[in-house]
């Protein structure tokens, strides 16, 4: 199979890799020259500066690694060429133009995988098992805490420079710590109200915003709260959900998932397979947007799901600049 990677940062760096191990060396790289990276590791492959001409190589697939808000700069074009494609969360930093997506995807009949990898970590797996298995009972409330030093992501680059810390290239911790948002959903069902405080704390000389506490009911009646930072040190990244019959923690720097169930009175603990590293949640979503593209395979997470995310996304700046609660 042929693949075009559009967007060479750190994350474009990483699926480039993995594909390569997973033996797909037949790869077109699509370049505008603003990534602060070098040139190491790209040699030997066809590199151009023109989508059209990069879509002429006729790829199968293209994987869209850019900043958030030129993302359907080049979903558009590539679902219209007929390409499967890979598409970084979040799907867009607004709702203009996924209708246009939308339409062309249905008309291509292409295959989106969009790249929210916590649904391939080993723990949130079996987050997933234990909840379809009622391990835990009726499902009452989750709690999601991800607080991450953002000076810290990238120390080759100026963190102010980079999208996650840009507006216009749809930044803001909201947006580009949205996996809890997610993956919360994949676990408890559809997110039906949110409300939110959102702030800059003024301690990174960032325009978007660095603090968020937000708050969501879903369709069964449950209730969640989610914090996000790009202040906290050490990182720090959990998840509690609580059951009329038990409880299911996770702590992503502990590598452990455990599970309380009232019957037995007692904690049991799963740890990570052994040897796990972070680069394994790439790797298998990379692995499975290989049988996508082969027709082996659904989407794990949909071009529907990517957009909820947005959406709420939406809702939750909704709700900090109306002071109320949002309905999705």
């Amino acid at each position: 199979m042929k693949f075009l990677i559009a967007g060479l940062g750190s994350i474009g760096r990483r699926h480039l890799q993995n594909l390569i191990v997973l033996g797909e060396p037949d790869i077109i790289l699509f370049r505008t020259g603003h990534s602060t990276l070098s040139d190491e590791g790209l040699e030997g492959f066809p590199i151009e500066t023109n989508f059209d001409t990069a879509l002429s190589y006729t790829p199968d697939a293209v994987i869209i690694s850019n900043p958030t808000s030129l993302h359907l700069d080049i979903a558009i074009p590539a679902v219209k060429a007929g390409c499967d494609i890979f598409l970084e969360k979040p799907v867009s930093n607004s709702l203009d133009r996924i209708d246009k997506l939308n339409t062309a995807v249905k008309s291509s009949k292409v295959q989106v995988l969009v790249g929210y990898q916590f649904r391939y970590h080993p723990g949130m797996k079996l987050i997933r098992r234990l909840i379809e298995k009622e391990a835990i009972g009726r499902l009452l409330y989750i709690h999601a805490h991800w607080g991450e030093y953002l000076p810290g992501w990238h120390p080759w680059e100026d963190y102010r420079g980079s999208y996650s810390a840009r507006s216009d290239l749809g930044g803001g911790v909201v947006l580009t710590l949205s996996h809890p948002i997610d993956y919360m959903r994949w676990l408890m069902g559809e997110i039906t109200e949110v409300w939110a405080i959102t702030c800059r704390s003024g301690e990174l000389d960032i325009q978007v915003e660095d603090l968020a506490e937000i708050g969501f009911r879903f369709d069964n009646g449950a209730l969640g709260s989610l914090h996000l930072d790009y202040i906290q040190r050490p990182n720090t990244h959990r998840l509690e959900i609580i059951g009329t019959k038990g409880t299911i923690q996770w702590d992503y720097n502990k590598g452990e998932t455990r599970l309380f169930q009232i019957n037995k009175d007692d904690w049991v603990t799963y740890s990570n397979p052994e040897k796990f590293e972070r680069n394994h949640m790439f790797l298998s979503q990379m692995g499975h947007f290989l049988e996508v593209v082969k027709r082996r395979a659904k989407p794990l997470c949909t071009l529907e799901d990517g957009v909820k995310v947005v959406q709420i996304a939406l809702a939750i700046h909704s709700s900090q600049t109306q002071k109320k609660v949002i309905h999705v």
